[in-house]
């Protein structure tokens, strides 16, 4: 438990900081496909440098290749067992991304970062995707695209995922902002948008009880809803609108941590979405509950031999 305090206490505000303001600026497919590729470079590198073994999940969409970022510290006792932490690095064309989702990839980034010097007992894999967003604003129904070839090669592999957390803008709250509910959800939600929301589906409703109770194990100052839909969310479609969701379809855990987006964030999907918008210590006790989490679930952290 101490080597897990340890590492949790060198989490750091500045350094999620300037992940953000690296990543921040449109990274599109289409629009800006050069500032695409440099997060993907940008982000590899950070994970590279942390030590964690690389691969680039290649796959393609219209025709065009695209990569999916994986680093991955093997288990020592259980390797075959994994636990996945996922963030998408690019935009909508419009957006420079800020809290959609440079913060949720700075985050994952910072959680890399803390935990890069244990190993667990369980396999754990850090995963940026690419191509969550609608290449084409107008056409709904065609985001997720990599997390949706992740999640395919998973099943067809055969991986055992204990897990999976996403991470998908985690950087946006306050006690002034106006918090709204998506139509049909069975849950009074607070008007005030200081609150992180936990969304998992029945099957996952493990996995988000176990988030729930990281918060309060690793002291994360950090107000939670969890909400577990019933099926894989069919009925509330806003629920399903990040990686998780390909995750849920092939019978895996998944909670998406997120602070709702659009139901607070005036700037979602807006030019305005910038740095200057978030809210980085509330970024931070995101970091803490969700690494320690991680811990909790991966086993027996140690100290790894270099």
């Amino acid at each position: 438990m101490e080597l897990v305090r340890q590492a949790l206490a060198k989490i750091s505000v500045e350094s999620i900081r300037k992940h953000v303001e690296v990543l921040e600026g449109v990274r599109h497919p289409v629009s800006a496909p050069a500032a695409l590729e440099q997060a993907r470079v940008y982000v590899s590198d950070v994970l590279k440098t942390l030590g964690y073994s690389m691969e680039q999940h290649r796959f393609l969409d219209n025709d065009s290749e695209f990569s999916n970022v994986i680093a991955t510290r093997r288990g020592r006792l259980f390797p075959k067992r994994r636990l996945l932490v996922v963030a998408h690095y690019d935009t909508v064309s419009n957006s420079p991304g800020a809290d959609d989702n440079a913060s949720g990839v700075a985050v994952l980034l910072e959680i890399a970062s803390v935990l890069s010097t244990l190993s667990m007992e369980k396999t754990v894999q850090f995963v940026a995707v690419n191509l969550e967003e609608n290449a084409d604003e107008a056409v709904s129904g065609t985001g997720l695209r990599g997390s949706r070839a992740l999640a395919a090669r998973a099943k067809e592999e055969g991986w055992e995922i204990d897990g999976v957390l996403v991470l998908e803008s985690v950087a946006f709250a306050s006690e002034t902002a106006v918090q709204t509910t998506p139509a049909g959800l069975p849950l009074e939600v607070p008007s005030k948008g200081n609150f992180l929301a936990a969304i998992g589906n029945e099957s996952s409703n493990g996995l988000l009880q176990a988030f729930s109770q990281a918060v309060k194990r690793h002291g994360a100052a950090l107000p939670v809803v969890p909400l577990a839909v019933p099926g894989n969310g069919e009925m509330l479609r806003d629920t399903r609108r990040s990686d998780h969701a390909p995750f849920w379809d092939h019978g895996f855990q998944a909670v998406m941590l997120t602070d709702t987006t659009n139901f607070r964030n005036p700037h979602y999907h807006e030019p305005s979405d910038t740095l200057d918008t978030l809210n980085l210590s509330f970024a931070a006790e995101v970091c803490r509950a969700t690494a320690g989490c991680l811990m909790d679930l991966a086993g027996g952290a140690e100290e790894r031999e270099a």
